[in-house]
């Protein structure tokens, strides 16, 4: 059976409704339109569903065959990016934009949904379509899970389409490929006064430069140079004018590393260094850390089946590890899993932009690739035997 064949033939239903979802973008637990349409098109294409805390939504698809469950995976949420690229589909939400590619990973999954119900009577087992919100905060999945959507659910496949990427190129290799993905905010208290007086007062904005400063040692002298870890400081505000000493400073920031282990030692190196680095300058500094998304590992043996699917679809398999994270990773903690990073870079289209990016889009003869893919690893996955 040649799945790539048979997708081909779709492929306009594909991009159509990879168009419409793009442009009615919605936040992160706000989805209600976005799921009520997915909801209308499972309707349409009678797949049984179920809505999931408001915004989820579950499909289930049982084949006439006993077996196995697969569940494969597909985010829902947009992002508070304003649109600026000149296309009819462009988004129509002011404010708001699909600069991540899950209007797409929506209708490849749907694609894949309608295909495979087609041909339910051959399925060896059951597949679920998880319809996923909240993403780009890293509680989405959770939701999921504790609403039960993985009991009976022998394994888990997921997607992304990925900007660094040439269409045709998947990424599936086992073992770590993307980071875990923590924020953390950091207050600063010291003592205001007057800018032409610096001794009387304690100058919060020093303190929380020198605090940003001293983090950077974190990756060049605590952590081994064979590991990758990431800290970053993206906002920091203190201050009120320019002859007046800041009393409070506020940093935030995040934290990426592909180690389990490391991940959980960040905490403490952080207020360790925050806590003294204060201290050096009279001031007082606390942290506030936010658990965010762990880091996708591939299970060895589901990679090993994702590979000979990327091949039996005519796609390139390609080695790729990137420092973004994504709660798919959740799911992975309760059952064996794959990710996937789908390609959909083509300068020719104009798709060389980087995710989250106002002038993002992908090269769309690339959904083909990711609807196939979710068909044929659903496929083999029932008809596989594990070791």
């Amino acid at each position: 059976m040649d799945i790539r064949t048979l997708v081909h033939d779709q492929k306009d239903y594909v991009i159509e409704l990879r168009r419409e979802f793009h442009q009615y973008p919605e936040l992160s637990l706000q989805e209600v339109q976005t799921s009520q349409r997915i909801q209308r098109e499972l309707a349409q294409l009678k797949i049984p569903y179920r809505s999931v805390d408001g915004m989820g939504v579950v499909a289930t698809i049982q084949g006439n065959k006993s077996g196995k469950t697969i569940a494969l995976r597909a985010d829902i949420d947009g992002l508070p990016v304003t649109e600026q690229n000149e296309v009819e589909f462009r988004s129509k939400n002011q404010g708001l934009m699909h600069a991540c590619g899950h209007d797409c990973h929506m209708a490849m999954l749907l694609g894949a949904g309608k295909l495979l119900s087609e041909m339910k009577n051959q399925l060896q087992g059951t597949v679920k379509l998880l319809f996923q919100p909240a993403e780009e905060v890293a509680s989405g999945a959770k939701k999921m899970i504790a609403a039960g959507v993985l009991e009976g659910v022998d394994g888990v496949f997921g997607e992304h389409v990925w900007s660094d990427l040439e269409t045709g190129q998947v990424c599936v290799q086992e073992g770590p490929r993307m980071a875990s993905a923590d924020f953390f905010t950091i207050r600063v208290q010291g003592k205001g006064g007057h800018g032409s007086a610096p001794q009387q007062g304690v100058d919060a904005v020093l303190v929380s430069s020198a605090i940003v400063m001293n983090l950077q040692s974190i990756v060049s002298r605590e952590v081994s140079p064979l590991e990758t870890v990431v800290v970053s400081i993206g906002s920091l505000n203190a201050g009120s004018g320019n002859n007046v000493l800041a009393s409070e400073g506020i940093l935030k920031g995040t934290t990426r590393t592909f180690n389990p282990e490391i991940r959980k030692k960040l905490p403490d190196i952080i207020t360790r260094i925050i806590e003294n680095t204060a201290q050096a300058y009279r001031a007082k500094a606390a942290l506030e850390y936010q658990w965010g998304s762990a880091p996708i590992i591939n299970d060895p043996e589901a990679s090993k089946l994702a590979t000979q699917a990327v091949q039996k679809i005519g796609a390139q398999p390609f080695d790729l590890r990137v420092t973004a994270g994504e709660d798919f990773s959740e799911f992975m903690n309760c059952v064996p899993g794959v990710f996937a990073l789908v390609g959909v870079r083509n300068k020719v289209k104009g798709a060389i932009f980087p995710q989250h990016n106002p002038h993002y889009t992908v090269d769309e003869d690339a959904l083909e690739v990711g609807t196939a893919l979710y068909v044929q690893y659903a496929l083999d996955f029932l008809t596989a035997t594990r070791a």
